[in-house]
């Protein structure tokens, strides 16, 4: 067809994406806002409506390539989440596996949290949430401090033997 001479191009054709490239897209934009497990990055892919043999495919490529790494992403979760919120080793352990680790990678990173790190951890957390508390009860500090140490997921045992330290110290609780 021309107009006055020229010729008008033909319509191009749109060739279908790349299902591995928009796979590739999808995870490296994950990856940039925050690390993710790869389980999360296959349920970000299912989601997304990508085909699970052309995920497995992508993904095995990332962790090839380093990018996909669930050993150095339960450590990092370990280390920020212990140090960060103070959870205990049955807490972390509980957020690994909701986040997709498998069991034996969790266990690996929870290797580096000794009993002696976690009970000084507890520790803190108690010395921190007593000096909130001054002027109640013994007995209302332990029941408030015993929750906090529960929720963080503290075995019991250590929690009573920090709470009843710190509280038998404080100085409001000293016997004149």
């Amino acid at each position: 067809m021309t107009t006055r001479g020229k010729t008008s191009p033909a319509p191009e054709t749109d060739p279908e994406p790349n299902p591995h490239d928009i796979a590739r897209a999808i995870v490296l934009r994950q990856l940039t806002m925050a690390p993710r497990s790869r389980r999360q990055l296959e349920d970000k892919l299912r989601a997304k409506g990508c085909d699970d043999e052309v995920a497995r495919v992508v993904l095995d490529r990332m962790q090839e390539v380093g990018l996909v790494d669930d050993e150095a992403y339960a450590g990092m979760v370990v280390r920020s989440q212990q140090a960060g919120r103070g959870l205990a080793r049955r807490s972390l352990a509980q957020e690994l596996r909701r986040k997709g680790v498998d069991d034996e990678t969790a266990q690996e990173a929870l290797e580096q949290i000794d009993d002696e790190s976690e009970r000084d951890r507890a520790q803190a957390l108690v010395t921190k949430k007593l000096r909130s508390m001054h002027g109640l009860d013994a007995a209302v500090q332990t029941r408030r401090l015993a929750g906090m140490l529960a929720r963080k997921g503290y075995p019991s045992a250590l929690s009573w033997s920090v709470i009843r330290a710190a509280v038998s110290d404080a100085p409001e609780h000293q016997r004149d």
